[in-house]
């Protein structure tokens, strides 16, 4: 690996950990706390989640953080399970990783509606499994349904390497970097 392709890899990982860094300082000393965004996410995607199972036929109750199917125990969407946080891991690797500025401010909150999608997924199955198979929920809810949040991360920053705008990819110059 040449030393430009070196100083390139280690520039991406200073970037991303820094941008990390100011997130998580960001988020627990200010967004946590205030509440406000969490709540207003929480609740929003409550509302949709209610919206896209009533619209494939579901009795489906929401108020609030809640989500509630007839016949189930239905979901609180807490402050964690928002998806605030993965939105914050995504701008942070699309924000470290070389690229135009004009095409992060289209991708970024493309990445941002695909993470909320997905959580609503997420979700949708949750209450599925509570209808259903209710004891595939616990399992489903502390780690199956947790992956699919780092998988569509890793999905849309492999997106944003090869399609996000640099001049010549980090990865297209480790390619051709000797072995």
């Amino acid at each position: 690996m040449s030393s430009s392709s070196s100083r390139q890899i280690w520039t991406f990982v200073g970037k991303a950990l820094a941008i990390y860094g100011m997130w998580y300082v960001a988020y627990d000393l200010w967004l946590l706390p205030d509440g406000r965004l969490d709540a207003w996410l929480s609740k929003n995607v409550a509302w949709m989640t209610d919206m896209v199972m009533t619209a494939f036929g579901f009795d489906v109750f929401s108020s609030g953080r809640y989500v509630v199917p007839a016949g189930a125990g239905g979901v609180e969407i807490a402050n964690g399970c928002n998806g605030l946080t993965t939105v914050g891991l995504f701008i942070g690797f699309v924000v470290a990783y070389p690229g135009r500025w004009w095409r992060r401010m289209i991708f970024i909150p493309l990445g941002i509606l695909a993470i909320y999608a997905t959580n609503v997924f997420r979700i949708v199955i949750m209450l599925l499994a509570q209808l259903y198979w209710p004891a595939a929920f616990d399992p489903l809810h502390g780690f199956g349904l947790t992956t699919i949040f780092y998988v569509a991360v890793f999905g849309l920053w492999v997106v944003w390497v090869n399609y996000g705008g640099a001049t010549k990819s980090l990865s297209s110059q480790l390619e051709s970097a000797p072995a």
